[in-house]
């Protein structure tokens, strides 16, 4: 399990903040399966949301990694469901991990920090 803190501009909208909840399994080498989700906020214009993301996942070494993530996340005001895909990757500890995220909410793309806890 993964405890997840994330800080996104989204390209001409404005920022959102997530807190996440993952959960992964190890499918094969070193790839990683699983899913995340959570609470969002989003500041312009104030509402509050539900990020969803298939996660995977590949250790590349003990201290780097790069991940792929798709899933729709769902707003409490205006469009309620927006696509999300992103990329990310970073540096890990044996519980910590920090890492860049660039990716697409639709309708416009988005570029985050991301700081992780697994335990």
């Amino acid at each position: 399990m993964r405890l997840g803190l994330g800080a996104d501009y989204w390209l001409t909208e404005s920022a959102t903040f997530q807190f996440t909840l993952g959960v992964e399994t190890h499918l094969a080498g070193p790839l990683y399966i699983g899913g995340r989700f959570g609470a969002l906020l989003v500041t312009t214009p104030n509402t509050l949301g539900v990020p969803i993301d298939l996660v995977l996942r590949a250790n590349l070494t003990r201290r780097v990694y790069i991940e792929g993530l798709v899933g729709p996340w769902i707003l409490f005001e205006g469009d309620t469901f927006r696509a999300h895909g992103a990329f990310g990757f970073g540096i890990q500890g044996s519980s910590l991990s920090f890492g860049v995220e660039v990716g697409y909410l639709s309708p416009e793309p988005t570029l985050g920090l991301r700081l992780g806890y697994r335990f």
